[in-house]
């Protein structure tokens, strides 16, 4: 995983959406690490566009947890912060987590940076050949502790799968 790690500081990151909407972030988390260790961990409940909470059931957020919380683009510059001088952006299923915030950008009319996003499920079949790979299965493959849909233990395990990569013995693939 070298060639992914080049100052060694990469974002780890979740979001939790209310509806179907890429704009609808109801949490995020973001956890800043390097090849050895989480450095920092940021959670953050965000105030979506609209009231309809569609996914309550599965991260157990309603609209009353988040209706008196920042919107995305009130919290845009703390998010900047924990993203600063990153090298890349990692994510279990990393076409959704960037779609959500690359919509919530355009939704606060915010140009965000460019990042290269790493996808811990392509990880995770590349370096452990781990099938099936939905965060649950690797976690438990890689022993990594896990509360489903909770944005900050989320973001956590994938950080844990990153520096578990780097540090792991090369597959061939």
């Amino acid at each position: 995983m070298s060639d992914i790690n080049k100052s060694g500081t990469f974002a780890a990151i979740d979001f939790e959406t209310a509806d179907r909407g890429a704009d609808s972030a109801c949490s995020l988390a973001i956890i800043r690490a390097n090849r050895h260790q989480i450095l920092d961990s940021k959670y953050w409940l965000i105030r979506p566009p609209r009231r309809q909470f569609e996914f309550s059931h599965i991260h157990g957020l309603t609209w009353a947890d988040v209706q008196d919380q920042p919107t995305f683009a009130e919290l845009w510059p703390q998010l900047q912060m924990q993203l600063k001088d990153i090298d890349f952006i990692a994510a279990h299923n990393a076409s959704f987590d960037r779609r959500v915030l690359l919509s919530c950008c355009q939704a606060a009319q915010i140009t965000p940076p460019v990042w290269n996003f790493q996808c811990t499920v392509k990880i995770a079949r590349q370096v452990w050949s781990i099938y099936p790979t939905k965060l649950p299965n690797v976690c438990t493959a890689l022993n990594i502790p896990l509360q489903h849909h909770n944005a900050l233990s989320d973001a956590e395990a994938c950080a844990q799968i990153i520096i578990a990569a780097e540090n792991s013995p090369q597959k061939e693939t």
